[in-house]
């Protein structure tokens, strides 16, 4: 039995973890399953989630739950707020340096919504397993006179080429997300950087594209392939500016057993070809642009 001391250092103790809304007590996966919901945290974007509260991630996170025996819950959030929503803090970024300050409700458990593995956001969160390929694009009006790049010998020669199509013009962007300029090197070199301030939702950066704020914009590859039908003969890609990129579930690094129960999960289902239905359903024709990822099995 605690003394009575050690009583009141508990309580004092709770008291402060409610205090930093819960921070420091963030859920691993016995919590998970003794609460019985696994709360997702996602955003609409690119068939990832969707509005209607369907998407591939949905629907893999959704799986995962049924596999862990708990409800899912999807909780909606955006890319400005998804991390403070998981970690219970704000981010503050300042070059490479990351820090969280503040505290704040914690509302989710893991966030799945076509997340980009960027370096800035490995130093505050544990990633799964690769769930999805991805590249970012320079795209533009399909009557703008700049031509699509011609093919080079290796992918950093297309990057480069694709750079020298922007110097002196205007490029719409969304900071703080995996189309935020910053991630590509396109700070400081004499590039009109737009800041795009209508919604937080990416999905909205073609439409103003194409009212004219910008003469380009950025776009991931899941993106493209779903904007490229929508917009069918509007929009042109001139090529690529990032290398390939992996997407990604996260998880406060707290929740090691969460993330590693999710690993398990997808390997089970790229073995089992649940994960290739999910594909097929959500993004048809993307594995001719990442043939390899899609061969893999692990």
């Amino acid at each position: 039995m605690k003394s009575a001391p050690a009583r009141i250092a508990a309580a004092a103790l709770g008291l402060v973890l409610v205090a930093l809304g819960l921070r420091a007590v963030a859920a691993d996966l016995p919590e998970i399953r003794a609460r019985g919901v696994l709360r997702h945290l996602g955003m609409p974007y690119a068939n990832f989630v969707k509005a209607d509260g369907q998407g591939f991630d949905v629907e893999l996170v959704r799986g995962f739950a049924a596999h862990l025996g708990v409800r899912h819950e999807l909780v909606r959030t955006d890319f400005y707020n998804v991390i403070p929503d998981l970690l219970g803090a704000e981010v503050v970024r300042k070059g490479d340096e990351i820090t969280l300050e503040g505290s704040r409700p914690a509302k989710g458990d893991m966030i799945a919504a076509g997340f980009t593995v960027l370096p800035w956001r490995q130093k505050l969160v544990l990633y799964s397993a690769p769930t999805f390929p991805s590249q970012v694009l320079l795209v533009t009006r399909a009557e703008s006179p700049h031509a699509p790049i011609a093919a080079q010998a290796t992918l950093k020669a297309d990057m480069a080429e694709t750079r020298k199509v922007l110097a002196r013009h205007s490029l719409l962007v969304m900071e703080r997300t995996c189309l935020d300029p910053a991630n590509y090197g396109l700070t400081g070199r004499g590039i009109d950087l737009r800041s795009y301030k209508g919604s937080t939702n990416l999905d909205d950066m073609v439409p103003a594209l194409l009212r004219g704020e910008a003469e380009f914009t950025l776009l991931d590859v899941p993106d493209a392939v779903i904007d490229l039908q929508r917009w069918a003969g509007r929009i042109k890609v001139i090529g690529p500016i990032s290398e390939h990129q992996e997407l990604a579930a996260a998880f406060p690094r707290s929740a090691p057993a969460l993330r590693e129960a999710f690993d398990a999960y997808l390997r089970q289902i790229r073995a089992d070809g649940r994960y290739d239905q999910l594909v097929n359903r959500y993004y048809p024709g993307i594995r001719s642009y990442f043939p390899e990822f899609f061969a893999r099995r692990d």
